[in-house]
């Protein structure tokens, strides 16, 4: 009876470059070359979801990695150097981050610690809601940019924090590129002195060294793997107050991420509406053949109530009085809007981010803690100023919207009933009665905001403005056109008589000439410069603590996925161990190499290398006291490698009988005896591994009923979950897939139906290998064996998961 039961078969449309399972969930992520991310299910393998490539994420995906929480999950898009967070239940973009190099690896890991100090920092953390009230959500028609503040999540910040335990994805790429993000949203450590790129990153969970695997090229030699241990010390010794630190620089990158939208609502609510009456004025000024000022001919109006034959076109024929109405009507919703949302949103998001900032400024001062980690609190200082400038500036703006209701409403109330009577229609009395202070209120109005335009129209040449909001919302480095009239503002007269206040480190400067969005991208900068010094403090502390030569790149797997290759690491928890996985297949094809380094640089760890012999027949077991002897024609050759736990690692192998049909073995090797070994190789750091590989001690192994032929199945790649007990096969044309449940033999039955699809899908099989040879990598569409995908990729995780029953899933 087959070990391993068959779950799931694919034939899959595009050529699949990289595959995650999710860490605690039966789902499988699928990169493939046409630029989908698929997520798969453990039932029959069905698709779940697909996220198409777009024009704001990229289509071309070069690495994945899973939160640890399984709640999301991050992939790299190379043609737009970004890195992406999507929802792992709903496929929706929470957050992207532009990175320097296109990612060609990724790693997400939680810390783990118990300790009591670090439960102490993690409680005082959620005090901000006992002072801050709630976020309101974004209006949902405005939410189309991003998905984060949609009103159906009512908690943006703890949706992308997830637990209070610290998680870190790191990143890497070409160019020695490595960067750390806490909870996958602020770069805390740019690494630097790594030479090559990097094909696999391992960060201990906790926090004392990271694993990297480069690969490192020259002009004359082919290019070289190396392992390199970098000392991650300083992440482990300040770990409390490093989650502190994050979670408070995560708080304000979201808020920050708030304000952008909030003013992205606050432009869609201003629109073109407002800017008509300056358009027919423009207009209006550009076409009149008289010399007379537009101000002028509305005060001629206002007073006697006689139009120029121009000025009445414009009212009669271009405007009308419907027209009027209508505009009138819109600019006073478009401004109840902005005023809202500068209320409720812009001034609730700066007081929380004062907030923050101020809270991060006291742990700035506490420099026994937190100094080693690089908060300045000049820096900080700086950052507080420049929010409570953009405050101020939002304050002006309720204020300049509040006098532009009052002018616009009187403004259209009697042009209203002066085209009502050119048109000779009925006026209401309610609307006839216009006292001398109304008069007034309008021919101060024409005189304030006429003159001084048409001044301006003439010597810049620009349009007619007579609409003062819209300037606060236009995203230009130039001076306001019409800066607010600050003269009759009794605390400025007072501040700038006052000697002590004038130039007072206490007030916040306000920037009179200069818009909302000028005054955003200078608390941006400052807040930025905040959020940068820590990263890069941290990344100088970061040493390399080993660096191992192991061996060069076969010619031949120059055009392989990368994320396929060996090395792979794994990270022993319980045992603060990093484990390393390779082959040598010019050196040595029937064995396994593994290299193990203590998570903590400063201890050393006997007997680091060891080699697996794969020579060891398939019907022999660990338990048999005379092993059948082993022969050169029973040897095998590994293919893929993962470690599946601590203590096994699963394995493709191929035989090496045949030549012509290569049988195909997954396995399970149990690595307790061989992790124990005695015997100790000396390194020649001078020398790559391959050039010394007499010394390595060579442990046998064998496998007994944990291994399955695959037969109809070219098997070459894995990837596993040792949690939930699964393992997923790639075939080498990257198309065909098959899952299985490590833990369970196979039924009688159930092998009967696999024989039966093994069969149908051989024909399959060599009907891909001739599709992989005629098409590119990029080609799309479903194609055959796509028709079950294709119908549940337009459902919900939730629908699918409420059709099956299963519990055990998202």
């Amino acid at each position: 009876m087959p070990a391993f039961r068959q779950v799931g078969e694919k034939q899959l449309p595009n050529p699949i470059l990289y595959m995650a399972w999710s860490p605690n969930r039966d789902l499988i992520a699928l990169a493939n070359t046409a630029g989908e991310l698929l997520l798969h299910r453990l039932a029959n393998f069905q698709r779940v979801w697909s996220l198409l490539p777009n024009e704001n994420t990229g289509k071309e995906i070069t690495s994945l990695a899973w939160r640890p929480d399984g709640k999301v999950l991050a992939f790299s898009v190379g043609d737009t150097k970004q890195v992406v967070l999507c929802d792992a239940e709903k496929a929706e973009i929470l957050h992207l981050f532009p990175v320097e190099y296109p990612a060609s690896c990724m790693h997400w890991m939680e810390v783990q610690d118990d300790s009591s100090t670090l439960s102490s920092f993690s409680e005082s953390e959620d005090e901000s809601s006992r002072f801050l009230p709630k976020l309101p959500t974004l209006p949902k028609s405005y939410s189309t940019t991003s998905k984060i503040f949609s009103e159906e999540k009512s908690d943006e910040v703890t949706n992308l924090l997830g637990e209070v335990r610290l998680n870190i994805l790191v990143v890497g790429g070409p160019s020695g590129f490595v960067e750390l993000y806490a909870y996958g949203l602020y770069k805390i450590a740019t690494l630097s002195g790594i030479s090559g790129t990097c094909r696999s990153l391992g960060l201990s969970s906790d926090l004392k060294s990271l694993s990297v695997i480069t690969e490192i090229k020259s002009a004359e030699d082919s290019p070289e793997i190396h392992y390199i241990q970098l000392d991650t010390g300083l992440l482990s010794s300040c770990l409390p107050e490093l989650t502190k630190m994050a979670r408070k620089f995560t708080h304000i990158s979201t808020l920050l991420q708030y304000l952008r939208l909030s003013l992205t609502c606050m432009c869609e609510a201003w629109e073109e509406i407002l800017m008509q009456m300056d358009l027919r004025l423009t207009k209006f000024v550009q076409e009149k053949n008289t010399s007379t000022q537009v101000q002028d001919e509305f005060l001629e109006l206002l007073l006697w109530g006689h139009a120029s034959p121009e000025l009445q076109a414009l009212l009669m024929n271009q405007l009308t009085v419907k027209g009027l109405k209508m505009l009138g009507q819109s600019i006073d919703s478009s401004y109840s809007s902005i005023q809202k949302l500068v209320i409720s949103h812009l001034q609730s998001g700066s007081e929380a981010l004062l907030y923050h900032l101020s809270e991060v400024k006291g742990m700035a001062l506490w420099k026994q803690k937190f100094q080693p980690l690089g908060l300045d609190p000049a820096a900080i200082e700086d950052a507080i100023v420049a929010v409570g400038s953009f405050t101020l500036k939002a304050s002006e703006l309720l204020q300049v919207i509040d006098k532009s209701m009052k002018n616009f409403k009187a403004f259209f109330r009697w042009l209203y009933v002066a085209m009502l009577r050119m048109s000779e229609d009925h006026v209401p009395p309610e609307l006839n009665k216009m006292t001398q202070k109304d008069l007034a209120f309008v021919a101060d109005f024409l005189s304030e905001h006429f003159s001084a335009n048409e001044e301006l129209f003439d010597r810049k040449g620009k349009y007619f403005n007579v609409e003062r909001v819209g300037q606060y919302l236009k995203d230009e480095d130039e001076d306001l056109i019409s800066p607010p009239n600050m003269d009759g503002n009794q605390w400025v007269t007072f501040v700038k008589q006052s000697t002590h206040l004038k130039d007072s480190p206490l007030l916040f400067p306000t920037y009179p000439q200069k818009s909302l969005h000028f005054v955003k991208r200078m608390m941006e900068g400052s807040i930025d410069l905040c959020l940068q010094k820590p990263a890069e403090v941290i990344g100088h502390s970061v040493k390399q603590a080993v660096c191992l030569r192991l061996y060069t790149v076969p010619e031949s797997s120059e055009n392989a996925p990368r994320l396929f290759e060996l090395p792979s690491l794994w990270n022993d928890k319980k045992a603060g161990m990093h484990y390393v996985v390779f082959c040598m297949p010019e050196i040595s094809p029937s064995k396994i190499y593994i290299l193990r380094k203590a998570t903590d640089p400063n201890r050393s760890v006997p007997n680091g290398l060891v080699a697996l012999n794969l020579s060891a027949p398939l019907n022999s077991s660990i338990d048999d006291e005379t092993p059948a002897p082993t022969s050169a024609d029973s040897s095998y050759s590994c293919l893929d490698a993962r470690f599946y736990d601590d203590e096994t690692l699963t394995v493709v192998l191929r035989s090496r009988e045949d030549d012509e049909n290569k049988m195909r073995v997954l396995a399970q090797l149990h690595l307790n005896s061989v992790l124990s070994w005695d015997e100790e190789f000396t390194w020649d750091l001078t020398l790559r591994l391959e050039q010394q590989t007499e010394g390595i001690p060579v442990q046998g192994l064998s496998w007994g009923n944990q291994s399955r032929e695959m037969d109809n199945l070219k098997a070459q790649f894995v990837a596993v979950n040792g949690i939930r007990k699964v393992a997923c096969v790639l075939s080498a044309n990257l198309r065909h897939v098959r899952v299985y449940e490590m833990d369970a033999e196979e039924e009688e039955e159930d092998e009967e139906r696999a024989d039966e699809s093994q069969e149908m899908s051989s024909d399959q099989d060599r009907l891909e290998d001739t599709m992989t040879n005629q098409s590119d990598a990029g080609e799309g569409g479903d194609g055959a064996g796509g028709a079950e995908d294709a119908q549940a990729a337009g459902q919900g995780l939730g629908d699918i998961l409420d059709e099956t029953g299963e519990s055990d899933t998202l």
